[in-house]
């Protein structure tokens, strides 16, 4: 069964398209880089003649990407990578835009999930961009066919990005991708302060709360982690940081953080906020230790950190005390409250609306390069994961410092032989 695009779901989608193309509107006008790009794309049409196929959270700074790469030449087909980030009227937004067609719809089920994933890819693509590697899985999976003609495609979070690495350490991935999570662009931004404020203020706004002198547990201190904690201590909470890997767990250390196995900093925490990208790490065991009235909280692309399959089978009853929040009563009278069903608090939770603006200019800038990049050099990148290419990164920098007015200082030639040499000695 073919899926229904957007309009073909809403029952007023005249109206839903003009709210989304309000909320674009904002988006566009904090979106420096992509305004310039759109700007070359427009005169240019280096994406003539592209099909793209997109899995991406569908909100609106999502959409100013995705109208960009469709004014520079592309057909562009794009359905949700989450079932709950979507916004319909963004959607409905997008289905408008001259080449764009929109899969993309909040709270659908696993089938209509995949269902969507299957009508993008009968755009017959190019080129795909993904966020969580669901499209290229899909691609790999159900539609082998059309890898010979995939120029390549890029990645946008951690998640996707190692789910591609283990696909290329298996042999399994058979076309190119760029890590685009990887590049200092997003990695040093869109993680950092995109992923920790966007974090805590979803906390904050679901649950009118406030972060302020509670113990706030982050699971993982990679850029997510670190910017999740970074922020919550500039909120003047204490903040207790798991780790498995023993070198983040010293940086997380000399930074000031309490450093200690889960299952201590269970009994501790106030707040919990998961972004390590991998499965069970909060459990039944953690659960057992935890206080009366903790919040917990998913920073992670899927809804797996939180077992909440444990948690379940060890309540008497659930509730929900406040939108965005599932109460969860344990025979002992304790309650521990789970916001956006675990999955990205950032995204999926009922007033979400992602990473600020401005990170997600950068990383999307950094998208609409590498597609430029694929477009124009077919050849060039053998199937794998590859990381984006520095100039690529650079050029995105340098147009957000050039929207910015700041300048900075240029190498003398002198300095440059300087770097370059070897015999320079004391």
């Amino acid at each position: 069964m073919t899926a229904p695009t957007i309009a073909e779901r809403l029952d007023d989608p005249d109206a839903a398209r003009a709210e989304g193309r309000r909320k674009m509107d904002w988006a566009e006008a904090h979106m420096p880089i992509l305004a310039a790009l759109r700007e070359d794309f427009e005169a240019e049409q280096p994406l003539a003649g592209e099909r793209i196929a997109m899995a991406m959270h569908v909100e609106a700074k999502t959409a100013v990407l995705v109208e960009l790469l469709a004014v520079g030449g592309a057909e562009v087909a794009i359905t949700g990578c989450n079932p709950l980030s979507t916004q319909d009227d963004v959607s409905a937004a997008l289905h408008a835009v001259s080449g764009v067609t929109s899969y993309a719809a909040h709270g659908v089920d696993t089938d209509e999930y995949y269902d969507a994933i299957e009508a993008v890819v009968g755009v017959d693509p190019t080129i795909t961009v993904d966020d969580g590697a669901d499209m290229v899985t899909h691609i790999h999976d159900e539609h082998p066919d059309l890898i010979s003609q995939l120029k390549g495609g890029c990645e946008e979070t951690t998640t996707g990005v190692h789910r591609l690495r283990s696909m290329a350490d298996d042999g399994a991935l058979e076309y190119p991708m760029f890590a685009v999570n990887d590049t200092p662009m997003k990695t040093l931004f869109d993680n950092v302060h995109g992923t920790g404020e966007s974090a805590l203020t979803n906390i904050a706004m679901t649950t009118n709360l406030s972060i302020a002198g509670k113990t706030v547990v982050v699971a993982g201190y990679g850029y997510c982690g670190r910017g999740v904690a970074k922020k919550a201590a500039g909120m003047n909470a204490d903040v207790i940081v798991t780790e498995v890997d023993p070198r983040r767990a010293l940086e997380a250390h000399m930074e000031g953080h309490a450093v200690m196995p889960m299952h201590e900093a269970a009994a501790e925490g106030d707040v919990f906020v998961t972004t390590t990208g991998n499965r069970d790490v909060i459990t039944g065991e953690d659960f057992e230790r935890m206080k009366d009235g903790v919040l917990l909280a998913n920073a992670g692309h899927f809804d797996v950190e939180i077992n909440l399959d444990q948690l379940a089978e060890m309540a008497v009853s659930t509730r929900e005390v406040r939108e965005g929040v599932e109460e969860y009563e344990l025979s002992d009278g304790r309650r521990l409250n789970v916001l956006a069903d675990g999955r990205l608090v950032n995204l999926a939770g009922p007033l979400s609306m992602g990473h600020p603006v401005e990170v997600m200019d950068q990383s999307f800038g950094v998208q609409a390069v590498c597609v430029r990049e694929l477009a124009a050099t077919p050849d060039a990148y053998d199937a794998g994961v590859h990381e984006v290419p520095d100039r690529l990164d650079r050029e995105v920098a340098e147009v957000k410092l050039d929207a910015e007015g700041i300048a900075i200082d240029d190498l003398s030639d002198d300095q440059r032989e300087y770097l370059d040499s070897w015999d320079h000695g004391t």
